[in-house]
């Protein structure tokens, strides 16, 4: 009795031992492809996650025409380096350095640095230039009188009303003797310094977004670059005459990408810089604006 009972304990244990060892290599099994698979699957988020965190958005305000139209024909470039970008566009010269002084952008495009310095001054922010990017040559166009060598007396001339893009305007009218400015007048020359007056031209000062809306109103208009192509001006067949290359406003008033002071530091914003600069973007302001807008070196 005893012996058939020790037989049956024996062969109970043994059934436990195999159903035991038949179960550990199971769950050894299970365990293993249960950590392979959450390995894998923790290396796939993490590569997810690291080729997401390579891409970094970036948006910059600009003004439509040629600002914009550069900034988007960048977009395939920057985004081979990791970098999204968005461009946000505004009409007008104030409202674009307003939200990157905000922080709501990152960095705006449609200005050249004598106007941001003059903005930085009269509103009390501290926005720096990233980079030059290209010159858009002032011109003055033809209104109700097409002629610079016969100029009607009295005639009405509209130039634009900010401070730097006056004096700009003022100096062109002079290198076309139209006027003659007081010596020392330069860079901040306003109505205020015509020394010589030889037609008794009447200057109105309107702000620059509005002056292609009022040539009809004017004898002769003095128009921003990007202002010129938005009316479907031609710098080089309608203008009357331009500033040149050699000139000193060709110097002094390259267009910038403009952030907030450190941020020029960011390698995005270099990386933007570096690409609005490239090669192809040169080329592709030369061929699109047919000497309306010229790259900077």
């Amino acid at each position: 009795m005893k012996k058939g009972l020790a037989l049956v304990l024996a062969a109970t244990l043994c059934v436990a031992a195999v159903t035991g060892c038949g179960n550990s290599s199971t769950e050894t099994k299970a365990e293993t492809t249960a950590e392979t698979s959450a390995e894998t699957t923790a290396e796939t988020t993490a590569e997810t996650s690291g080729t997401a965190g390579e891409t970094t958005k970036l948006t910059v305000a600009a003004s439509p025409t040629p600002h914009a139209e550069i900034l988007n024909a960048a977009k395939e470039l920057l985004a081979t380096k990791g970098i999204e970008l968005e461009v946000v566009e505004f009409t007008d010269y104030v409202q674009p350095n307003k939200v990157v002084d905000a922080g709501d952008v990152d960095a705006n495009y449609f200005q050249h640095f004598p106007y941001l310095e003059n903005f930085n001054e009269e509103q009390g922010t501290k926005l720096v230039s990233a980079g030059s990017i290209h010159y858009e040559p002032l011109g003055i166009y033809p209104g109700k009188s097409s002629d610079l060598s016969n100029i009607p007396e009295g005639a009405e001339i509209i130039v634009p009303n900010d401070a730097t893009n006056e004096a700009r305007a003022l100096l062109l009218l002079e290198a076309n003797g139209v006027i003659t400015l007081k010596e020392d007048a330069g860079l901040n020359a306003t109505a205020n310094d015509i020394a010589e007056n030889p037609y008794n031209v009447n200057i109105v000062e309107m702000e620059a977004a509005q002056i292609a809306r009022a040539v009809e109103d004017a004898d002769f208009v003095v128009l921003n670059g990007n202002y010129a192509l938005q009316a479907n001006f031609s710098v080089e067949k309608d203008a009357l005459a331009k500033e040149e290359a050699d000139s000193e406003a060709a110097q002094t008033y390259a267009n910038i990408i403009a952030v907030r002071e450190g941020d020029e530091n960011r390698e995005e914003i270099k990386t933007l810089v570096e690409v609005l600069k490239s090669d192809e973007i040169k080329s592709f302001i030369e061929t699109t604006y047919e000497g309306a807008v010229l790259p900077v070196d």
